[in-house]
């Protein structure tokens, strides 16, 4: 009688394959790898691929070589217009507040020549977020324009330099009224920020061979109201904001239309610095003489 066959020796138990983690959370299992560099990554750190995935470090490495995109004069391109919706809010704030605390805010903010005298350099820009509560048609007016032609600007220039030519049409009116206006005077408004929008769309469509006939006409017949109507009714217009900011803002939009390609940004520092340093010298002329005046 034979005997069965010895049982073969036990095998030794094989390990579990160890889970892989992601590269960039350790603590996240996961069994998908980065199509470029097959690093495990998680869901957090998956971006989509041509195929696959690739992880944020790969995506960032192929983006170097590839050309911005940029607006149509150098800026980024702009998909939300922000700085639109900004100069609405801090506007429709201050209004607000106006209503809240009485004449005590536009009394520190409004432009006055003899507050810009004594030091109260803020007053050149916050008067164009300072507007009259005693007709509801003068914000309305120049929020409206804000509204339609801040994000067509904003798109064409892009974030900064929309906003550099905002702020600077607005210094620009008031800069011109503390060289020509009473001493004495109040002015509140945004009309000079919005003048140099006119100005700038009028320049830009001028730039891409558009009919600007309709930009022409609403500044030629702005600039009628604002000499116009203080003459027939006795309302009071700052004909030196208004003039000023369309001046700044026409001019300064040509030297960002027209810079040459070559060195575009350099040339757009330039004329935006040049700007900015025009009016502070003349504001830092201008500001001795009021002050003579005064004593």
């Amino acid at each position: 009688m034979t005997s069965p066959p010895p049982s073969p020796p036990p095998q030794p138990e094989q390990p579990a394959e160890a889970v892989p983690t992601c590269y960039r959370h350790p603590g996240k299992e996961t069994w998908v790898r980065c199509q470029r560099c097959e690093r495990p990554i998680c869901p957090d750190c998956m971006r989509d691929a041509a195929v696959g995935f690739q992880c944020p470090e790969c995506v960032a490495e192929g983006n170097r070589g590839i050309r911005q995109a940029k607006s149509t004069f150098g800026g980024n391109v702009v998909r939300t217009p922000y700085v639109t919706w900004a100069i609405l809010g801090i506007t429709a704030l201050v209004f607000a507040a106006q209503f809240v605390m009485g004449d005590e805010v536009a009394g520190y903010l409004a432009m006055s020549p003899i507050g810009v005298a004594v030091g109260q350099f803020h007053r050149l820009i916050t008067a164009a977020f300072t507007h009259s509560t005693g007709s509801i048609f003068h914000i309305l007016f120049n929020g409206w324009a804000i509204f339609v032609i801040g994000p067509y600007l904003e798109r064409a220039f892009g974030h900064l330099r929309f906003l550099a030519v905002y702020l600077l049409s607005a210094l620009g009116g008031s800069v011109l009224g503390l060289w020509l206006d009473p001493v004495d005077t109040f002015t509140v408004g945004a009309s000079g920020a919005v003048f140099g929008m006119f100005g700038a769309v009028f320049v830009v469509g001028r730039k891409l061979n558009m009919d600007v006939r309709g930009i022409s006409v609403i500044i030629a017949l702005n600039l009628a109201i604002t000499f116009v109507l203080p003459a027939i009714s006795g309302l009071r217009i700052s004909w030196t904001g208004h003039v000023g900011g369309l001046v700044t803002g026409t001019l300064l939009a040509a030297a960002l239309v027209y810079a040459p390609k070559n060195n575009r940004i350099v040339w757009h520092v330039l004329a935006i610095a040049g700007a900015l340093a025009l009016l502070v010298a003349l504001v830092l002329v201008r500001v001795p003489a009021i002050v003579s005046m005064l004593s």
